[in-house]
């Protein structure tokens, strides 16, 4: 204690508490794994979709590829930071406030979801055409090959596209809590950075990073026993 006193003196008192480190790590926790599970379902329909309605899908669909893929690139090219203050009036009226990590959950779905919808995308396509032929001269329906081939024989690389997603969450949490998101953003700037404490800034980067390197580890560990 005596020496995280000497090189952090300014997060000792608000450790704990409100907007405290502890509650910091567990808004930007909250954050993220709602964003993932909400954002994941979302982007796994919108990828599985875009890849049955393209010009060589099991269910080709020019007008619904065109609608998912326009709608897909015009969220993708909205900055985030953008998309918080666009869509406050939209997330007050569903959860009765701007601020807070409830009210970030709104935009980041909204900014996660095409992102991961196209990584599902990019992620299928690399499922080997042959095994898809064989199935269908089988007899097996686009429902079976979706779930029996496509998403198992592209587990693998949609665990990476997915560790990559929580990633790429979890940065925008961090901007999220900047502009009243809560969360280590939060933290770091409100508490750390406008107050001149740069050892509050340092341990919520320390907190991310060691998040993002979780997620990395795991995200790893599980990609390679699913790869055949």
């Amino acid at each position: 204690m005596s020496w995280i006193e000497k090189f952090f003196p300014n997060v000792v008192p608000i450790w704990t508490g409100d907007n405290g480190v502890v509650q910091a790590i567990q808004q930007t926790l909250y954050m993220t794994l709602v964003t993932a599970v909400c954002a994941g379902i979302l982007g796994l329909i919108i990828g599985i979709l875009l890849v049955l309605t393209d010009q060589h899908g099991l269910l080709q669909n020019d007008p619904v590829y065109f609608i998912l893929d326009k709608l897909v690139n015009i969220f993708r090219a909205v900055p985030f930071i953008i998309l918080l203050a666009v869509m406050t009036p939209f997330t007050r009226a569903i959860v009765g406030t701007g601020i807070g990590p409830t009210a970030a959950l709104v935009p980041l779905v909204a900014g996660v979801t095409p992102f991961y919808a196209r990584q599902v995308q990019n992620a299928l396509l690399t499922v080997d055409p042959g095994v898809i032929e064989a199935a269908e001269s089988m007899g097996i329906s686009p429902l079976g090959i979706t779930f029996r081939v496509y998403l198992r024989e592209g587990l693998s690389e949609l665990i990476r596209v997915s560790v990559l997603t929580i990633i790429s969450a979890i940065g925008l949490t961090a901007m999220a809590g900047a502009v009243g998101g809560g969360g280590l953003g939060n933290l770091a700037i409100a508490v750390g950075y406008q107050r001149y404490q740069n050892d509050v800034v340092w341990v919520a980067l320390i907190f991310i990073l060691v998040l993002v390197f979780l997620v990395q580890f795991i995200g790893d560990l599980l990609a390679r026993k699913t790869h055949h």
